[in-house]
C-alpha cells in the first residue's frame, strides 16, 4: 500500500507554506523537505519524522516505527497532532534545526571528460 497524495496535500497545506515545506516522491512514497533537509518521510499515509532531540522533547509520549523494512527507526507522528498546524510546524522546523547540512552534491561528468580520463598523456 502506498501514500495518497491526498495525505501529502493534507500535510502541506497545514504547514507548507509558511515553512517551505515541500514533499518529493520517492520510491512509491514522499520525503518531506526543510531548508534542504529531509525532515520527515511519510509511508502507507503515516508520518514519520526523524529523531532528534528537540523533535524528541516537543513530541512528549511518542511512538518508534520504521517507515519500511531495513530504515532506521522514526518518530511516528499521532493523528491527533497532525491536526495541529502550529505544534507540527515547529516539529519540523525544530527537527530541520538539528539536523546536519546536507553533503553538496558532486558536479556530474560528462562521458568526454570520463574517456579522457582513462588516456594518458
Amino acid at each position: 500500500m502506498s501514500t495518497s497524495p491526498s495525505t501529502i496535500d493534507r500535510i502541506l497545506s497545514l504547514v507548507g507554506s509558511p515553512t517551505g515545506l515541500t514533499a518529493r516522491k520517492m520510491f512509491g512514497e514522499y520525503g518531506l523537505f526543510l531548508d534542504g533537509k529531509m525532515v520527515a518521510l511519510v509511508c502507507d499515509d503515516t508520518l514519520f519524522v526523524k529523531p532528534t532531540e528537540p523533535g524528541i522533547d516537543l513530541l512528549g509520549e511518542h511512538e518508534m516505527g520504521s517507515p519500511y523494512p531495513g530504515a532506521k527507526p522514526c518518530l511516528m507522528v499521532p493523528e491527533r497532532l497532525q491536526n495541529q498546524p502550529g505544534r507540527l510546524e515547529a516539529l519540523f522546523e525544530a527537527t530541520a534545526q538539528a539536523l546536519p547540512a546536507p553533503k553538496p552534491k558532486k558536479a556530474k561528468t560528462s562521458i568526454t571528460e570520463k574517456r579522457n580520463r582513462g588516456t594518458r598523456p
